[in-house]
């Protein structure tokens, strides 16, 4: 009874979450739902799409409707790790090193066009991304809970532009495309601007402590072992198909288990149904696969790879649905 009572609230305030964003980004629910399932399924999230479609503002406004604190790094080619983790410094006056935290000790953090960051950069987000710490001159300190790392992508064919080790796109829960509103998505855009821009009234509706404390009950939200089953088959299906060089590892399968407990919950349902698993593959997997020949900078073959693996792998019966 407990725990149903848990979910239930875990579920008001995933909705309230997304709303409340929404009032800033338009025309782009299925974005923000996907931000708010990361978030709660403690995961980090890859956005990608071309500038000007709104990815720093879901950033900005997930961070206001949280209370917390939010950081927003650009990528450029000179950005160093130490400019992501922060650095020891000599204090004069008390004749000692004192650690000056970077922008990764935040609630939100958002990486603005990560493919501009050098490899080295990137790989100083490894740690944190998988680990919610920082470890500078043999010292580990832990990253503000809850931590969201967002990260903005740019399409590879754009001037300037590195692609990102097969290692950190791993540790990315969950990438979601954004693209050009339509007509009428357009216009909520610039209505909503037309004397200053939403972000600036926005307040929260949840705290980071509501946050952690839903945590728990996103990961307690009942998942049967046909449904695990059918949801590790689909990741393990990628490391076969002919079309594929490199497949999900394991991590997926924790990813997309993890995140299907949230969309369940965000479903106001207590348990996780094939539904979730199929929803959320394409946003779990497909960045993850390294793919054979030129198919491997084209976002969408890999898409269509997940979806092709969706047709061939078997609902599990009995646990399409729950009385």
């Amino acid at each position: 009874m407990q725990e149903t009572f848990t979910v239930a609230e875990a579920t008001s305030a995933i909705r309230r979450l997304i709303d409340n964003v929404e009032r800033v980004i338009a025309g782009s629910r299925p974005a923000v739902e996907t931000a708010a399932v990361c978030l709660l399924a403690e995961g980090n999230l890859l956005l990608e799409g071309v500038p000007g479609v709104g990815k720093t503002m879901l950033g900005r406004a997930l961070a206001r409707s949280i209370g917390g604190t939010f950081r927003r790094v650009q990528a450029t080619p000179d950005l160093l790790p130490s400019d992501l983790t922060g650095i020891s410094v000599f204090d004069q006056q008390r004749h000692e090193f004192r650690f000056v935290p970077g922008p990764l000790f935040a609630n939100v953090v958002l990486i603005d066009e990560i493919n501009r960051a050098t490899p080295r950069t990137q790989s100083a987000l490894f740690e944190p991304m998988e680990e919610r710490q920082v470890t500078v001159d043999g010292v580990t300190r832990e990253l503000p809970a809850p931590f969201l790392l967002i990260a903005t992508e740019n399409p590879l064919a754009h001037y300037g532009t590195y692609p990102l080790p097969e290692g950190q796109l791993d540790r990315f829960a969950m990438a979601v495309t954004l693209d050009y509103p339509d007509r009428i998505g357009a216009r909520e855009v610039v209505t909503r601007q037309m004397l200053r821009h939403p972000i600036t009234d926005l307040e929260p509706v949840l705290e980071v402590a509501d946050v952690v404390r839903h945590q728990p009950h996103v990961r307690r939200v009942q998942i049967e072992t046909a449904v695990i089953e059918y949801a590790v088959a689909r990741v393990v299906a990628t490391r076969s198909h002919p079309d594929v060089a490199l497949g999900a590892s394991p991590r997926a399968s924790l990813s997309i288990t993890r995140c299907a407990q949230a969309r369940a919950a965000a479903r106001a349902r207590d348990f996780v149904l094939p539904d979730d698993v199929k929803a959320l593959a394409p946003a779990v997997l497909a960045h993850r696969l390294l793919l054979n020949g030129r198919q491997t900078a084209e976002p969408e073959a890999a898409r269509r790879v997940v979806e092709s693996i969706l047709r061939e792998v078997p609902v599990p019966l009995g646990a399409t649905e729950r009385a």
